[in-house]
């Protein structure tokens, strides 16, 4: 069973980390480098768990389990305004971070006012590319509760952050944590620290029922294998973006233009099949510089091959 582990330190010496992870069978999740300080998330298998630990502290390094790592969240606001979005957001990002999650702060355009609020088609669809949603309404419970339309019909899994605890909507989101509404401070307090690791608890509660449906019915290649046969793909190796690759559970987003590089991706071979006939590949709803990468699982390419037989 594969251990997904942070690796904190210096740039001293980080190839023979690479190729250890390389030697036991391991992957290279995410790397950022930042001046001479390097952090690396990596995938190794159980049993070399040790070796690869003991390695890390002769570089002079930390390591530390990273349960959300290979995951993608979006934490939500109503607005960018500084009346939306106040120091909690941050905090549930950063903290998410922490976990080994690739976090994103956003705002919608038209999302304030109790009976004015909305939220177009376009953000829904931005909303549905990341693996999880952090919804965070205010302080007004009445608010909250009339605003449900803002997230009732996004499908990627929704967790609802509020001040006060709403009533009747338990059914319209994947969770509700209250006790973290606007404040114009950051959350230095213990029973503050408490509220965002029970956060992180919850979204990796979510994020484990997803994957106890993948275990069900897992998908044709994991995300990490294809990240590394992207890798050695030119527009990918010389980008200048930070993680010109983030693994999702369910796929990938590669950050080059979808349009200019459709031929490659469609006709990559991964196990002697062509890419976009286990996978959808799209651009990305964000800008034109991205793509989305959604793997099927081994069941949706075993029912498109049917179709095709029979067509």
């Amino acid at each position: 069973m594969f251990e997904v582990l942070m690796y904190d330190g210096g740039v001293y010496r980080s190839d023979e980390l690479y190729e250890m992870i390389e030697d036991v069978g391991g992957t290279v999740i995410q790397r950022t480098r930042s001046s001479q300080m390097l952090t690396v998330t990596m995938s190794v298998p159980g049993e070399d768990r040790p070796m690869v630990e003991k390695l890390c502290k002769e570089l002079g390094g930390q390591v530390r389990e990273v349960p959300l790592a290979g995951t993608e969240i979006a934490v939500v606001g109503p607005t960018l305004g500084r009346h939306h979005m106040p120091h909690p957001i941050c905090d549930i990002a950063e903290q998410l971070r922490q976990y080994g999650a690739i976090s994103v702060v956003m705002g919608l355009a038209r999302g304030r006012g109790k009976a004015t609020s909305q939220i177009s088609l376009e953000e829904m669809k931005v909303i549905e590319e990341y693996d999880v949603a952090i919804m965070m309404l205010g302080n007004f419970k009445p608010c909250i509760e009339s605003k449900t339309h803002l997230f009732e019909k996004i499908e990627t899994p929704v967790i609802l952050v509020t001040g006060p605890m709403p009533e009747g909507i338990d059914d319209l989101c994947e969770a509700i944590i209250p006790g973290i509404g606007r404040k114009a401070e950051r959350m230095r307090t213990v029973p503050e620290r408490a509220k965002l690791v029970e956060v992180a608890d919850t979204v990796m509660k979510v994020l484990g029922n997803k994957r106890k449906l993948l275990e069900e019915d897992p998908l044709f290649v994991h995300p990490a294998e294809l990240k590394q046969l992207l890798e050695e793909y030119e527009p990918i190796s010389m980008s200048l973006r930070p993680a010109p690759i983030v693994l999702h559970m369910d796929g990938l987003r590669v950050k080059i233009p979808y349009v200019e590089n459709k031929d490659y991706l469609d006709n990559l071979e991964v196990y002697g099949r062509r890419l976009s006939e286990v996978a959808r590949i799209t651009p990305s709803k964000i800008s034109d510089s991205s793509t989305i990468i959604r793997i099927m699982t081994e069941s949706e390419v075993r029912d498109r091959d049917m179709q095709r037989t029979e067509g």
